[in-house]
């Protein structure tokens, strides 16, 4: 089978680049022909139609009323997308295409062009952006519902994109283009959501497209655990943004006898260093950027993952990745967290945002290194059973099987 995998970052940036390029090579490994699409970067690796691929979109530094107004455009309907990857289909027409995150620098103007040419689609969810204008189901810094059942003027209401009253108004006018006039989400088959959280919220909220529940998962073999720690540290991976809990999570470990290394970028980075430095907490590490085997040695030594979010978490892969490695987490009661991290099993939940909650918890596995122990074991067990490459692939199949047969049934 030909599988066009759609991703507007085709680099390890985040979970939904990350995903979409280890669900690529599963399918390659299984003998697939796997092709990629998406937006040129310096950093992507080499790509057999890069050529096709869109300019890079950025939406910093972009000042002047020009250059705002065409990403406006492009982020209603992109016409550059559309005639790109219009050119790729008819030099290597797919048997189908699975769409990961494209919102915004892509748009969904590409899915005219697959019903066009009879192309089943398949969209995994890697967020919310179906329901809400933001896609975190956030306002305000705290969890907000108020688009449910399509209600997208609570965004401009509100200023919920980044509290700018233009840049909210460009997210509530996509929403009720997309969704309100165009429909055109309508046209993708069958929508994969990783985590059955995101699949309940959006039942909740009025999503009624077709949902099938597959999670991510890892490639066992690429992690050697380590059960136990034998450094006295507890790591923070990922992105570093105020909805991640990292604020809280500093607050948590303040005067305790542990070290915290917290491993990443983000907009909230500098912030949260300038803290640190200003309350003289010393026992908290910021490293930056780590990938591959030096970050997987960093969290191999470390006696236990830390998961603090905010906001209604999907399916995280950090979580997947530290239970690889043996390592319990502890982690926010919210979103899809709790489907992965069981509590006294493979690791501790706490009340999201409650730094005094956290604090406990992390005091607990310090003065329990039988339980950081059991639980990790425990932890990559999990990853083994229920979240191992062969079962994803059997399960994306019937997925793919599904698409197709439904494509068929309705042309």
């Amino acid at each position: 089978m030909k599988i066009l995998q759609i991703n507007k970052f085709l680099y390890p940036k985040g979970g939904d680049a990350i995903a979409t390029i280890a669900v690529g090579e599963l399918l390659s490994l299984k003998g697939h022909k796997v092709v990629y699409w998406g937006m040129r970067h310096s950093l992507n690796p080499k790509y057999e139609y890069e050529d096709l691929f869109i300019n890079n979109v950025t939406f910093e530094n972009n000042n002047n009323l020009f250059s705002k107004l065409k990403l406006a455009t492009n982020i209603l309907y992109s016409f550059e997308a559309k005639k790109k990857i219009e050119k790729l289909i008819k030099k290597d027409r797919p048997d189908i295409v699975h769409l990961h995150n494209f919102a915004h620098q892509i748009s969904p103007s590409i899915l005219h062009v697959f019903r066009k040419y009879k192309i089943p689609i398949i969209m995994t969810m890697h967020d919310y952006k179906l329901v809400c204008p933001v896609y975190t189901l956030l306002g305000n810094n705290k969890v907000c519902e108020k688009c449910r059942y399509g209600k997208y003027f609570n965004c401009l209401k509100n200023k919920c994109t980044k509290n700018s009253r233009m840049k909210s108004v460009i997210s509530t006018i996509e929403m009720y283009l997309h969704h309100k006039i165009l429909h055109i989400y309508n046209l993708v088959d069958v929508f994969i959501s990783p985590s059955r959280f995101l699949k309940r919220k959006l039942e909740e909220m009025g999503f009624k497209g077709k949902t099938v529940y597959l999670p991510n998962f890892v490639q066992i073999n690429e992690f050697i655990p380590k059960y136990g720690g034998n450094e006295n540290y507890i790591v923070y991976f990922g992105r570093i943004s105020k909805e991640k809990g990292i604020s809280a999570l500093i607050e948590a470990v303040k005067e305790l006898d542990v070290r915290l290394k917290i491993i990443g970028e983000g907009p909230t980075r500098d912030v949260l260093c300038r803290r640190v430095n200003d309350e003289k907490i010393g026992n908290v590490e910021f490293l930056g950027y780590r990938k591959d085997r030096e970050l997987k040695d960093e969290i191999r030594k470390a006696m236990f993952v830390m998961v603090p979010s905010e906001w209604y978490e999907n399916n995280p892969i950090s979580i997947l990745e530290a239970f690889a490695l043996g390592k319990p987490v502890i982690g926010s009661r919210i979103g899809g967290i709790p489907e992965l991290v069981k509590d006294g099993e493979t690791g501790l939940l706490f009340e999201s945002g409650n730094s005094q909650n956290l604090r406990e918890k992390i005091e607990y596995l310090l003065n329990h290194p039988e339980d950081v122990l059991r639980m990790g074991k425990n932890a990559r067990q999990l990853v083994e059973r229920e979240y191992n490459p062969d079962l994803h692939y059997k399960k994306l199949m019937e997925i793919y099987d599904c698409a197709i047969n439904k494509h068929k049934k309705s042309n």
